[in-house]
């Protein structure tokens, strides 16, 4: 009994994936080819397959939509970069509140897959830190380039997402294919 179920099961999955991923191919293949024809309509060079566009009803009540996004991992430089920024804490941490230091390793901290959340280190580009009399803090500086140098793209998805728009709430609403969230 359990041996048949299990067959039967992951062969219906089995199928059910083939008719997505043919779905997922002939729609990519639709939404780059309407794109073609779009900047040859209007005479524009036609890139490479980067960036994100959308296709929508004249009406506005269905849309598709191509994103593409880099997944991006560090370098060793990263490595570089936390001994800076611990050279930093070290110096600004003298009779400062212990609060600041878990606030900044918090960012080095891994996820779940045991990876180093890229959000939380590049947010760290974005703190304005400067030295308590205003002037730029060159370790500081130092350890952000290194973070820039560490960016390494390990690959690049592509994704298709099909939206609906809700006739109540007036949102556009995610047509969700997603089978573990049905």
């Amino acid at each position: 009994m359990k041996d048949e179920l299990a067959e039967r099961l992951v062969s219906g999955a089995e199928s059910i994936q083939k008719v997505m991923s043919a779905f997922k191919k002939s729609s990519m293949e639709e939404m780059y080819a309407a794109k073609a024809l779009l900047f040859e309509k209007y005479g524009a060079k036609l890139g490479g397959q980067k960036g994100g566009f959308g296709i929508a009803a004249f009406d506005g009540s269905t849309e598709v939509r191509i994103c593409v996004a880099d997944r991006i991992t560090f370098g060793p430089e990263l490595q570089a970069a936390k001994a800076l920024i611990d050279e930093c804490i070290e110096s600004w941490a003298e009779g400062a509140d212990q609060n600041i230091v878990v606030l900044i390793n918090d960012a080095f901290q891994v996820n779940k897959a045991g990876r180093i959340d890229t959000k939380r280190v590049l947010r760290l580009q974005k703190l304005p830190i400067r030295r308590p009399d205003g002037s730029r803090d060159e370790r500081w500086e130092q350890a952000m380039q290194a973070i820039s140098d560490a960016l390494i793209v390990d690959e690049t998805a592509t994704y298709i997402r099909y939206y609906r728009r809700n006739g109540q709430t007036n949102a556009m609403e995610l047509v969700n294919l997603d089978f573990s969230a049905l």
